[in-house]
């Protein structure tokens, strides 16, 4: 497996993409690594990148992109941050990685048992500790917790069906915001330039769910 190419990735269409992430989250999964040399790839791209999708994910230490997608040195960008959500520096980020860098795919990649969005689930608890951007951060949460509650539900982070039920809608509700708030990923979406999906990560199997 060597590092890609201007030639590589212009061959790749936005399904392909999808596909070679798939086949990389199985390799993955059945503990099977693509054979890369990793020092070789850094000589490869020494004169540039040519990565073929940009994957967003948690800054959870279990959900890195490169391992669980079985993707060597410049093949993805990856973007985290806790709760895989976007704000005006991330979306131009992924419009650098797809309009001016080449990338074909957009994944938004949740995962089970998240930390960013338990916080989210216990606010109150959070702004009372005095971390200002930590409280901040998760309050990003509450118009899509808002919207999923059931009436008499329990808002806490032991409720570990709403986390779930909270974790794919917030998945979703980024997909929204991603074509809601960028006009340029939005277009080079409806001229198929480039494919935006969501996808759900299990920390107990490893397997990538896509929605």
């Amino acid at each position: 497996m060597k590092a890609h190419t201007l030639e590589t990735q212009t061959t790749i269409t936005p399904e392909k993409a999808f596909e070679i992430l798939k086949e990389g989250n199985q390799r993955f999964v059945q503990n099977l690594k693509a054979n890369r040399d990793l020092l070789a790839q850094v000589n490869d791209t020494r004169a540039g990148q040519w990565p073929f999708a940009v994957i967003l994910s948690c800054i959870d230490s279990r959900t890195s992109a490169e391992l669980i997608f079985d993707q060597g040195l410049g093949d993805v960008f990856s973007v985290r941050i806790a709760g895989n959500f976007v704000n005006q520096d991330i979306l131009g980020s992924m419009e650098f990685g797809c309009n001016v860098a080449g990338s074909k795919l957009i994944v938004v990649l949740g995962h089970s048992k998240c930390g960013a969005l338990k916080g989210g689930l216990d606010a109150a608890a959070i702004r009372e500790t005095g971390m200002e951007n930590l409280s901040h951060l998760v309050d990003h949460f509450n118009p899509i917790i808002d919207e999923i509650i059931t009436d008499g539900e329990e808002r806490s982070s032991k409720n570990s069906d709403l986390l779930e039920r909270l974790n794919l809608q917030n998945v979703k509700q980024t997909i929204k915001d991603i074509r809601n708030q960028s006009a340029t990923l939005n277009q080079m979406e409806k001229d198929g330039k480039i494919k935006i999906v969501g996808a759900n990560y299990d920390v107990e199997t490893g397997i990538v769910s896509w929605l």
